[in-house]
């Protein structure tokens, strides 16, 4: 079973910094290989997607995408040797305000998905709060 831990969330004021880790662990699961992506979901609010990473192998690089909402402001990167991704978040505004999940899938490939049924392992979620 796919384990994965967010960790990193916090109360911070608009225009400043957090990052996001998300640690996995599991039998016999290679990290590098899965599509990992970042969701959050607002109080009142549907889950919605921030951020994905995946691998494909034609490339022999990974490929991101992003919610309008959050383009140049969020990077999502991985550190493979860890089993580690990250959600690098600038330029914080209130309106990102919400709990933050790790997803994953044993999927590599260059579609990224962006629903919540793309995934098959979330995380516990870690709480972000934004102050004006």
């Amino acid at each position: 079973q796919v384990q994965l831990v967010e960790s990193g969330g916090g109360l911070v004021q608009a225009g400043d910094s957090l990052r996001l880790s998300c640690a996995a662990s599991g039998p016999t699961w290679t990290f590098s290989t899965y599509a990992m992506g970042w969701f959050r979901q607002a109080p009142g609010k549907e889950r919605e997607f921030v951020a994905a990473s995946n691998f494909v192998s034609t490339w022999n690089a990974y490929r991101t995408k992003y919610a309008d909402s959050v383009k140049s402001r969020f990077t999502i990167s991985r550190d493979n040797a860890k089993n580690t991704v990250y959600l690098q978040m600038n330029s914080l505004k209130p309106d990102d305000t919400a709990v933050y999940y790790c997803a994953a899938r044993p999927q590599s490939g260059p579609y990224i998905g962006r629903g919540p049924n793309d995934y098959d392992y979330w995380g516990q979620g870690t709480q972000v709060t934004v102050s004006s």
